[in-house]
């Protein structure tokens, strides 16, 4: 399945292709190694002294042990050191894959029974995930239908699709080729059937790629501001700045919206698609409630991944 990188020596693990996917592995050798020697110290010594202290004859009695308190304190310390060790030294892995880098490149990800779906700024759409090499890539991702679970066992990342939100992960791979993508959450009968490809390019390569669209259709943002027009939405929301019935998208994402109950949140991409499928959730504060109608079932996955695109260029 892996059909253009070797498994560069491993016997069990599929190559690391980024620098956090090493830094799990190592991590992950650690737990084995300090395993291994547990078991040996632990079910040899056991062992041993069995064999070593066993009844030979019927006279033969247990001499009366006293307590060692030295012994009882390191196999009680020991062990919580190496707890320790690896819970900060897991932590740091995980800061470090939460920790998004600004200038990722962006991927947007819609799960779908079953089939995985990705959509660039550019306009373009693949089957197969094509990202560039040695370039920090983020996807957001979210679900049509049911729950799914993303993973690239090169990148050693995994992370749930959800319908009805967004969540994301990021990698940069160090080697080009292709490595395969599944879904780990059972999502119905054909699940192990959900499998994809991702593809990394050289970045010149990746370029040409991106550029040569065969549907040659608008970037994201353009079909945002498209489909806000057919929607009429620009009939109650200005892309200007001005007020009229609804707020304005000028300068939207990710500011800090104030509602009428006192509460405020983030313009993120959950709360935009929040306010296009139950408008009514969460009111700016002094615009009226009731006025904006639902478009629950009348709007795609891509078409709101689309208009937040939109609102991301609105500055």
């Amino acid at each position: 399945m892996w059909s253009s990188v070797a498994w560069a020596g491993r016997s069990f693990m599929p190559v690391a292709g980024s620098e956090v996917a090493e830094k799990l592995d190592s991590l992950y050798s650690f737990l084995l190694i300090s395993s291994a020697i547990s078991c040996v110290l632990l079910i040899g010594g056991m062992i041993y002294f069995a064999v070593k202290y066993r009844r030979k004859s019927a006279n033969d009695k247990t001499a009366y042990i006293t307590h060692n308190h030295f012994l009882e304190f390191l196999w009680s310390f020991i062990p919580f050191v190496l707890f320790m060790v690896v819970f900060a030294w897991g932590w740091w892995i995980y800061d470090e894959s939460r920790d998004f880098p600004e200038d990722a490149f962006e991927v947007h990800v819609v799960g779908k029974q079953w089939a995985w779906e990705y959509l660039y700024k550019s306009g373009r759409q693949s089957v197969d995930l094509v990202v560039p090499q040695n370039r920090p890539v983020k996807l957001i991702m979210t679900s049509q239908d049911v729950l799914h679970s993303f993973f690239i066992p090169s990148m050693r990342v995994k992370q749930d699709v959800l319908p009805g939100r967004y969540t994301a992960i990021w990698f940069e791979s160090k080697l080009a080729g292709e490595f395969n993508v599944f879904c780990t959450e059972y999502c119905g009968t054909k699940h192990s059937n959900m499998i994809s490809m991702m593809k990394v390019l050289p970045e010149a390569e990746f370029e040409e790629w991106l550029a040569n669209d065969p549907t040659k259709g608008m970037s994201l943002a353009e079909q945002g501001q498209n489909l806000l027009k057919l929607k009429g939405c620009v009939a109650c929301h200005s892309s200007d700045g001005s007020r009229v019935i609804g707020p304005t998208f000028k300068g939207l994402w990710n500011a800090k919206r104030e509602f009428a109950d006192g509460s405020n949140a983030l313009a993120d991409a959950n709360y935009i698609r929040e306010s296009i499928l139950n408008p009514n959730a969460k009111i700016v504060k002094t615009y009226p409630a009731g006025a904006m109608p639902t478009f629950q079932g009348q709007i795609k996955e891509a078409e709101i991944t689309a208009i937040i695109e939109y609102f991301k260029s609105l500055k």
